[in-house]
């Protein structure tokens, strides 16, 4: 089960990527904000970059996880 390993940091690192696009998303709007409705629109459209890298890198450590047990 070497291969879920893998695959699974694989997924995982794909979600660290999202998660730190997320951040540099909102990083940017802090800095360019005029307001405060335009950085509300900034951090809505981060959101989902962010909950995507979440629930990537869960997905890839459990797999993981289970590869470990299962090898």
């Amino acid at each position: 089960m070497e291969w879920m390993i893998w695959i699974g940091a694989a997924v995982s690192l794909l979600g660290l990527v999202s998660l730190v696009w997320s951040i540099i998303m909102v990083t940017r709007a802090k800095r360019h904000a005029a307001d405060d409705d335009a950085l509300r629109a900034a951090i809505k459209a981060a959101m989902p970059y962010n909950m995507g890298g979440m629930a990537l890198s869960v997905l890839g450590l459990m797999a993981v996880i289970a590869g470990i047990s299962l090898s």
